[in-house]
């Protein structure tokens, strides 16, 4: 699958990173229509009523005639409220903490900062009801394992300056890596800086890993990485 194009991309500053919705959506190994909710907000009707639910937040980049782009700080993010939906949360919970952690740590981005690594799990119970809120009462009973949960989602993450940094997205292999400061923060091979998707065509085209590596003058083993990691994005 190829980029799309990011016609904004003169505008936007270098260090933010830029994905489009589309592009989100297959790092993330989920529908688009889900980016688009979560960023853009939604309307639904219930007993002949409209009601509009608003955004999770809102991106770091542009809306432009309903073209939704998104930074490096808005994907990772995107990553933990999936996360914590395929935990079994509700999108209104993570909401909540979203909106709590943000005063507690004075990041408009809490998930991805230093703070959430260590104390996400106290901020998601302070951030919640009464004890006869169902999800609070589940939540509490699986605290060792919602905690294993946040230490197993920062583990393919860096960090500097109390926040996430660069993404290593294949296994947590440090041979391919999502850096806001490099090529717009697409995936690259990490010690070149060729974006796995040319490494992938390469491999197509040129019939081999081995004539790959040769061609980009790049190690097999990290062709070979980013071949199987695109082939994983889009079997997804």
């Amino acid at each position: 699958m190829r980029h799309e194009s990011h016609p904004f991309n003169e505008a936007v500053p270098l260090n933010l990173g830029s994905y489009t919705a589309s592009e989100a959506a297959r790092l993330l190994q989920t529908p688009r229509r889900n980016i688009r909710r979560w960023l853009n907000g939604y309307t639904y009707r219930r007993g002949g009523e409209i009601h509009q639910i608003p955004p999770l937040w809102r991106s770091q980049l542009y809306m432009v005639d309903e073209h939704l782009e998104l930074g490096f700080r808005d994907l990772v993010e995107l990553r933990f409220v999936k996360i914590f939906l395929d935990a079994g949360l509700g999108l209104l919970t993570i909401r909540n903490c979203l909106e709590y952690a943000r005063e507690c740590v004075a990041d408009d981005h809490p998930f991805s900062t230093q703070r959430f690594r260590t104390d996400g799990r106290t901020l998601f119970l302070e951030s919640m009801g009464s004890d006869e809120d169902v999800q609070v009462l589940n939540l509490r009973k699986r605290q060792y394992e919602f905690r294993q949960i946040i230490e197993r989602s920062f583990k393919d993450l860096d960090f500097e300056d109390g926040a996430v940094a660069r993404w290593r997205p294949f296994h947590g292999k440090a041979s391919i890596v999502l850096d806001p400061q490099r090529s717009f923060g697409q995936p690259v091979a990490a010690d070149f800086g060729v974006p796995t998707v040319v490494l992938a065509d390469a491999v197509a085209a040129e019939g081999s890993v081995e004539k790959a590596a040769r061609l980009y003058e790049v190690p097999r083993s990290v062709v070979s990485d980013a071949a199987d990691f695109e082939r994983s994005l889009s079997a997804a």
